[in-house]
């Protein structure tokens, strides 16, 4: 079972100490024990305000009508002095900050647990094999994946994958949209082709698919059957050509993100859905439960009474269910497969179905915070400065094998990871392909390349990396040093902070600024030759950097060459 790391450790002693003096400090302010903020600490933005750092003075100082500097002055006067060997001294600071400062050989311990633990460092347990269900991707197999899909699946992957290393036991998942509406448009769209390509003047429908990635679908269609659908019903020709391209496109996109380095454990078919009857057994469970009425001959949801801004259409006047119908239904079924927790990455323009999908849990009884969805903000992919369109249903758009080709799997992962999914993403083809540091993933991994050249070097002296009970690091004082080891005992709050928050960009953060820490520590610093024991030292530090940066780059999806 994974364990806390040595840091996480001593957080949580210094956190339980912290409580111990909020309970003698709320007596002495006369505060309720209710409703009190609880005891947290985090690390300083800014170097040399110690290890940890708590705003809790600030926190209790308006109940208690006292300074906040006042209060964090009686929260140190009550801190334990025995509360952790590796606390040096506590500090109030500025307004009211209570700083935490550790004895310096705490870091030479936490450099030695790195090398111990190896590619378990890091790894933990919060989740406790809780059942998650990321749901990412899921475009409509009716072309070819495009910029926006892409990002969705750099994000979806990277967090499914820091949710597992936290102990979290994760299902990938694919909704194939393969019903409604736009399969409609898309089986006129081919039967317009299919007539076309037999010298019949047949317009695609204007709301239809007007790539060429169709035409050659159907060519590829009459190479197999002919004109054999000329002579059929409208019905059986538009079945048949859907049936055949849609199996096709979710072929190609299979291949595409395997390709990207995302598998999925369940492809989920919403043809299937409705086949087994699951979307009719919800609508009848929302009536049952007085969920629904009537109006103008469709059957609506009543969203608003459960938060929802308005209601919503859950069958149509014509008696088919809507998308939202087969939504709830798709919902519900991944609860009753017994998933606790369900991630959907959605596109900005899915904003306002959340709350109907919500109101929509709760009607049928179930937690509606067991849904969270991530938002993602578009993707304006540029070259030499100039905006790339992507239309998808003109055919004009750059699909990911195009970006693949281009800048190859590791600086596109990397690229779509780097912000936040609610924020706007320019993708620089340009700066994506630079062999240079300027590129952010090219700088990470020669950072790690630099350690396995290093390594190679020992090698050809004949020289290994003592065990690392052998190795004295205390003969690491300088300042690059120390920063570097640091940040390497960050790492494991960092995966933490990235898996809880569904954040991977602060992972791909995290590993740059790691990288600038290791380039400055390479730059200043002879490690080779050094001298017996700070050799030895160094040479750790640059082991326990490279494990590190493996670790992580392997949780984004990036690969870490060991030569460049």
């Amino acid at each position: 079972m994974a364990q806390a790391s040595l840091r996480q450790e001593i957080r949580e002693v210094l956190r339980q100490g912290l409580e111990k003096a909020l309970a003698v400090t709320r007596s002495a302010l006369s505060l309720p024990t209710t409703s009190l903020p609880p005891a947290t600490l985090e690390v300083p933005r800014e170097e040399g305000f110690g290890d940890f750092t708590t705003n809790l003075a600030f926190k209790l100082a308006s109940r208690a009508g006292k300074p906040p500097r006042e209060v964090a002055a009686l929260l140190a006067e009550h801190f334990p002095s025995d509360a952790s060997p590796y606390l040096d001294r506590l500090e109030v600071a500025g307004a009211g900050y209570l700083n935490f400062y550790l004895k310096p050989h705490w870091l030479e311990e936490a450099l030695r647990e790195i090398l111990l633990k190896g590619e378990d460092y890091g790894r933990q347990d919060l989740g406790r094999r809780r059942k998650v269900n990321v749901e990412f991707v899921s475009a409509n197999p009716t072309g070819l994946l495009h910029m926006g899909n892409a990002r969705g699946a750099a994000l979806g992957d990277s967090i499914a994958a820091l949710l597992a290393f936290c102990g979290f036991e994760v299902t990938r998942e694919y909704y194939i949209n393969d019903a409604g509406y736009q399969i409609e448009r898309f089986a006129a769209s081919l039967e317009a082709r299919y007539r076309q390509a037999f010298g019949e003047d047949v317009p695609v429908p204007p709301d239809g698919y007007h790539g060429q990635d169709l035409v050659e679908t159907v060519k590829r269609f009459i190479s197999e059957h002919g004109d054999r659908y000329l002579h059929t019903s409208p019905e059986e020709r538009r079945e048949a050509l859907v049936r055949f391209a849609i199996r096709e496109k979710l072929e190609a996109i299979r291949n595409s993100l395997e390709n990207f380095g995302v598998h999925f454990d369940v492809w989920f078919s919403e043809q299937e859905l409705h086949a087994s009857g699951k979307v009719a057994e919800t609508i009848e469970e929302l009536k049952r439960r007085g969920a629904t009425y009537e109006k103008e001959g469709a059957l609506w949801f009543r969203a608003s009474a459960y938060g929802a801004p308005k209601d919503d259409v859950l069958v149509r006047a014509n008696g088919l269910p809507t998308y939202f119908a087969a939504d709830i239904a798709y919902h519900r079924n991944k609860l009753e497969r017994g998933f606790e927790w369900m991630i959907n990455l959605w596109g900005a323009d899915h904003h306002g179905h959340v709350p109907r999908l919500k109101a929509a849990l709760q009607a049928l009884g179930y937690d509606p915070e067991r849904l969270t969805v991530i938002i993602m903000q578009l993707v304006r992919l540029t070259r030499g400065g100039e905006a790339v369109r992507m239309s998808k249903r003109a055919g004009e758009y750059v699909t990911l094998d195009d970006l693949l080709a281009e800048v190859g799997k590791d600086a596109a992962r990397y690229f779509f990871v780097w912000r936040s999914a609610d924020a706007h993403l320019d993708f620089d083809l340009e700066l994506a392909k630079a062999q240079s540091m300027e590129n952010p993933v090219y700088y990470i991994q020669y950072a790690h390349a630099r350690i396995a050249s290093l390594f190679r070097q020992l090698a050809e002296r004949g020289k290994s990396l003592p065990p690392p009970e052998k190795i004295d690091f205390s003969f690491l004082r300088e300042p690059e040093e120390r920063r570097l080891m640091y940040k390497l005992a960050l790492f494991p709050e960092e995966v933490e902070g990235a898996a809880l928050n569904l954040a991977p960009h602060r992972l791909a953060a995290y590993l740059h600024d790691l990288s600038s820490l290791f380039h400055s520590f390479y730059n200043e610093h002879r490690i080779i030759g050094a001298g017996s024991g700070l050799e030895e030292a160094r040479l750790g530090l640059a082991a326990a950097t490279q494990l590190v940066l493996r670790q992580g780059l392997k949780l984004l999806g990036i690969s870490a060459p060991e030569r460049m």
